[in-house]
């Protein structure tokens, strides 16, 4: 008798026969600011979504121009960002104090962790590629398995913007040589929708680093990013849509800490393939399948010397998500997960592949003076196991306009195959790390123009994997991480005001020790208003001191930065737009890095950030 594969039972359990009865098609969905998707995998009202979320969507990341997804991060509040020096470098994603490999990250539903560290390769996403960005903030394993201790990031690459067809051209150029150019067209008619783009985005960069000790550290560290995506929609009627999405992010990204007469830099690729099947079942029962592919390749190489490395991951997925409303207030979420991801690295592994299914369940139930959410997760790895993940949520309702909740929920994160199989230094007898995370969540709308949402978190994680003194990883490692974070939104006399804050104690358990580069205090405001034709804005963003090391020895300085932007709508097809980062041209560093002297003593230094730069850019949007 032949078994079920895992993929089998995942597409067996998706109704073949129906889909998503929803008055909006799902590209529409996508940009309405009233929505989220991640916190249930399920399109769900935001105030129905007990997770803590921010969202941008399209017009948002138009109307704040960042150069890079972690620009744009950095306005959530309890969201850092750390990079090896200017647009391109390396970059750590730190959510709610924990580390880049404890916070999940999705494109159109595919996780792009790598299964060699678990970290996201930020530095490889075009922003330009880019329709919407969810932020959750929270573990969030019982829906969606491993990695998702501090939270889950989600970005879906570009959709349609209605019927017709509409082209789209932009160019820009500024400071350092950089060159912005892309092009896209989509549309489509009720049915039928498609998107295409392309973009090619480069720099000649600033030095990083500014120790001469090696000419190779003293050059212009460039980038450059060309990205194709697409994506293609149907709607066969009111209950079934089908779509795909593709995603291919290519280029080259150059560093510092060569040696001498060695220029070294890393070529990089980041591919995702995406599709879903929408289904009303019944009037009761929505189901989603999903059903994805990742590649995440990078080769490490020196100009003059004929060597290279290779971390590639390659992950396929498969997912059957269903919705059940059991009555006027009562509704259930099933599901089941599987991957499968292999690694082909430079050196030799012990062991390059492994498979992980899952399968959950959360209830939820909306009463007149209550709400309850709570749910279940089991996951079962070729590696290590089984784990079990639960979560917990009081929805406490009072006035018109206020909801407070009360949540609980568990976490962990799947060792890496560098932590499993490294060969040398590694350790097959890992475990997972695990978290328990509490939270207190306020919702308020203040007033007609002024909304609130504060939340008071405590993540304690055990069984951290740290490297001991031979650099072997081991289970010896807890921490502690309370915080606080407040976002507020104002509208006054014609100004929109984003207000982020987040005040955090990352604490190493073992040493009493501020965890590794986490800064204690940010701090970020957006201005912007609309004078007709003409849209201004700026931006203050406060980042404390942080440690680069976990003895708390090696200071990293806060800093703050003043960034200005402004657009002018020449005519309905045509827009010009200015904005100028880092205005006061602050010299600073999110993270420091080690030379040897001599003597064999160690320096640490500064990764350098840009200073002050420009850039003026064109957007064509021809009526056709």
């Amino acid at each position: 008798m032949n078994k079920l594969t895992p993929l089998a039972v995942a597409v067996a359990l998706a109704p073949v026969s129906v889909f998503a009865a929803a008055s909006d098609s799902f590209d529409d969905q996508l940009k309405q600011t009233t929505i989220v998707v991640t916190s249930s995998r399920q399109v769900e009202p935001q105030e129905q979504a007990t997770s803590t979320t921010t969202v941008f969507t399209r017009a948002d990341i138009e109307r704040l121009q960042p150069a890079s997804v972690q620009e744009l991060f950095q306005r959530v509040p309890g969201v850092q960002i750390n990079q090896s020096g200017g647009r391109g470098s390396l970059s750590g994603l730190f959510v709610r104090g924990t580390k880049s490999a404890q916070t999940l990250v999705l494109v159109d539903g595919v996780r792009i962790n790598g299964a060699d560290s678990g970290t996201a390769a930020l530095e490889a996403l075009s922003v330009d590629q880019i329709e919407r960005v969810e932020v959750l903030r929270g573990a969030r394993s019982v829906i969606y398995g491993a990695d998702a201790i501090g939270g889950v990031i989600q970005i879906f690459t570009r959709r349609s913007h209605g019927q017709g067809v509409q082209p789209r051209l932009h160019l820009g150029y500024g400071t350092y040589g950089t060159w912005e150019r892309s092009y896209g067209v989509s549309g489509g008619d009720e049915a039928t929708r498609f998107s295409i783009n392309v973009s090619a985005d480069e720099t000649k960069g600033s030095d990083r680093t500014t120790v001469d000790a090696n000419p190779a550290d003293s050059d212009k560290d460039g980038y450059r990013n060309n990205a194709f995506s697409a994506s293609l929609s149907h709607r066969y009627n009111d209950r079934i849509e089908v779509g795909v999405s593709l995603l291919d992010q290519r280029g080259e990204t150059e560093y510092d800490q060569g040696w001498t007469g060695v220029y070294p830099y890393d070529d990089f690729q980041l591919s995702t393939l995406s599709g879903y099947l929408n289904a009303q079942v019944t009037e009761r029962w929505h189901s989603r399948l999903e059903l994805g592919h990742a590649e995440n390749r990078r080769f490490s190489n020196f100009d003059d010397v004929a060597s290279s490395s290779a971390f590639n991951t390659y992950r396929d997925s498969a997912a059957s998500i269903n919705r059940i409303e059991l009555d006027d207030r009562q509704q259930l979420t099933l599901g089941v997960d599987w991957y499968d991801e292999r690694l082909n690295g430079y050196d030799s592994f012990a062991k390059t592949s492994r498979w992980n299914r899952a399968g959950f369940l959360q209830h939820r139930y909306d009463g007149a003076g209550f709400g309850t959410e709570i749910g279940v997760r089991i996951d079962d790895n070729e590696i290590y196991g089984s784990e079990d993940s639960w979560s917990a949520a009081l929805i406490l309702p009072f006035g018109d306009a206020n909801t407070l909740t009360l949540s609980y929920s568990e976490g962990f994160r799947a060792p890496s195959f560098v932590d499993l199989y490294y060969p040398g230094y590694s350790n097959p007898d890992l475990q997972p790390e695990t978290s328990q995370s509490y939270e207190l969540q306020w919702r308020s709308e203040l007033t007609p123009s002024t909304q609130l949402q504060a939340s008071l978190f405590r993540t304690d994680i055990d069984d951290a994997i740290v490297l001991d003194s031979s650099y072997t990883p081991q289970n010896i490692g807890s921490a502690r991480i309370d915080g606080i974070e407040l976002a507020l939104q104002q509208q006054w006399r014609g100004w929109d005001a984003s207000l982020g804050l987040s005040i955090i104690d990352p604490v190493d358990r073992d040493s009493d020790k501020t965890l590794v580069r986490r800064a204690k205090r940010t701090l970020n405001l957006d201005l912007d208003r609309q004078f007709g034709d003409f849209a201004v804005g700026g931006s203050w963003l406060l980042v404390s001191r942080a440690w680069n090391d976990a003895d708390n020895t090696q200071a990293i300085d806060g800093h703050g930065l003043v960034n200005l932007r402004g657009s002018w709508q020449v005519r309905p097809s045509l827009k010009l737009a200015l904005k100028v980062d880092n205005l006061l041209d602050r010299d600073y560093a999110t993270a420091l890095y080690s030379v040897y002297n001599p003597d064999w003593s160690v320096s640490n230094y500064p990764y350098h950030e840009s200073g002050r730069t420009a850039l003026l850019s064109l957007t064509w949007t021809p009526q056709i």
